[in-house]
């Protein structure tokens, strides 16, 4: 297991050289575009692709890197360079996520590469948890997954919501009540293979930032899919239901839950691509500040730019060591005994609004226009105190972990 470090080896800096370049090169020219065009930025996904950005290669090697740095620093280029299109690219991950944290080698090694596709056929994925009445309140979730024994099929009723490449994906992962009564710890999360008949996609939000990547609600009506498509099992499902019942009749509340296990693995990455957005901004605002001259020097010169500049770089820093240290933690195998992973999240997203706005307030009335990026890269920065869990609920794990 690799040791805890602040310095990025020497493969390590060829990678983040190499996303940074495409970043600078391919994904910031079309920002604009896409941002107005609110499509799915089709030609930068293919791009990346053949790069071999976009693959289950590649991101495999981030994830089994042995410093755990690998998926953070992936999501900090690549949502240096803009969230929207950065979303629309690593989107499919958290559907991959799900399966790799529920699934079997056999599912992993089946359904996995089809959320990708190939550099000739690129395809996305989408996870499917929330839903217009349950969205950080994951126990009043109400889409039903009935399974037919003498078919050996689940049958998927409900609409999910909020879902990243919803009604486009290939492949989509739908978390579902298996059992009511159990709340929370009666869930399970199921693969919908490609052009299932039932699965639709709903409304498409137009969306106040990230909107190159494709946000919508996903219709399922009597969706029927193999037993096979159970994220881990059914003989699985019926152990952990019967744990949870049993300790349910004990008082015993920790049990695993397929969502949260998807989102607290999740959480440093978009702590991740919350300091790539500040540090964006931080950026065009430091380099405005050293060349905009105003009473005949430039404006850094004056202590209440530098300063809001200074507190600026500290929080960037701060909010891309507590992501490293959570991301190291979870790959050392290391619990979260002080809710680290949420932290991450909460300071980093927390971080990401506060730098972008301070960006605009620096270039003045030219960070307001959309001749620069820093009114873009806010927009784009309030999302992350929402999705993944809110910054509330962050709070609230926090707050719980360091209370017992």
């Amino acid at each position: 297991m690799g040791e805890f470090t602040f310095e990025l080896n020497e493969d390590q800096k060829q990678v983040r050289d190499w996303l940074h370049g495409f970043a600078a090169d391919v994904m910031r020219p079309a920002a604009a575009e896409w941002d107005e065009r609110e499509e799915t930025p089709w030609p930068i996904i293919q791009e990346a692709a053949k790069l071999g950005i976009y693959s289950l290669d590649f991101y495999a090697q981030q994830f089994f890197d042995p410093t755990g740095l690998g998926i953070p620093m992936t999501m900090e280029e690549l949502f240096w360079g803009d969230a929207g299109i950065a979303l629309s690219i690593v989107g499919t991950g958290l559907a991959a996520v799900g399966v790799l944290a529920n699934g079997t080698e056999e599912q992993i090694g089946t359904w996995v590469p089809q959320m990708y596709g190939d550099a000739n056929d690129v395809k996305v994925a989408a996870f499917c948890s929330s839903e217009p009445d349950a969205g950080s309140d994951v126990a009043s979730m109400r889409t039903r997954a009935v399974y037919d024994g003498a078919k050996d099929e689940w049958v998927l009723n409900g609409t999910k919501t909020w879902a990243t490449n919803g009604g486009i994906a290939n492949v989509h992962v739908v978390v579902a009540v298996v059992d009511p009564e159990l709340g929370s710890k009666g869930h399970a999360s199921f693969i919908v293979p490609p052009n299932t008949p039932g699965l639709s996609q709903g409304q498409k939000f137009q969306k106040h930032g990230i909107r190159a990547s494709h946000t919508a609600e996903v219709v399922l009506e009597d969706v029927r899919i193999p037993g096979h498509c159970l994220l881990g099992g059914k003989d699985k499902l019926d152990e952990r239901l019967a744990r949870a019942r049993e300790k349910a009749k004990a008082g015993d509340e920790r049990v695993k839950n397929a969502a949260m296990a998807t989102f607290e693995a999740s959480r440093p990455a978009v702590g991740a691509m919350a300091v790539g957005t500040a540090r964006a901004a931080y950026e065009v605002a430091l380099d405005y500040a050293k060349t905009r001259v105003q009473f005949g020097r430039p404006i850094i010169e004056n202590q209440g730019v530098a300063f809001q500049l200074a507190d600026m770089a500290t929080q960037i820093d701060a909010a891309r060591l507590l992501v490293w240290r959570a991301s190291w933690m979870a790959t050392a195998g290391k619990p979260f005994t002080s809710a680290e992973g949420s932290m991450s999240k909460l300071y980093a997203s927390e971080v990401a609004k506060k730098v972008t706005a301070q960006a605009i307030q620096i270039l003045g009335g030219n960070g307001y226009t959309r001749e620069y990026p820093v009114e873009r890269m806010h927009r784009d920065a309030a999302i992350y105190t929402i999705f993944e869990g809110t910054s509330e609920i962050q709070r609230l794990v926090i707050s719980r972990t360091i209370a017992k």
